[in-house]
């Protein structure tokens, strides 16, 4: 499929804001098919994802 990368799409700007970005971004995946692979710090952008690996120094953790 085709992938779709975004590294921290929402990491400058404010809560609402954020939320419409991320709606924009769930829409387009889920119209086009494409798959997503989203870098993010926001951990409520985070928890609306699908699947979710968490990394710390590196290395993927438990969640």
């Amino acid at each position: 499929p085709l992938v779709l990368l975004a590294d921290e799409p929402t990491g400058n700007l404010d809560p609402v804001t954020a939320s419409y970005v991320f709606e924009a971004l769930a829409a387009l995946v889920k119209q086009s098919g494409l798959a997503a692979l989203i870098a993010t710090h926001n951990h409520e952008l985070a928890s609306r994802m699908d699947r979710r690996v968490t990394l710390a120094d590196g290395k993927v953790v438990p969640l």
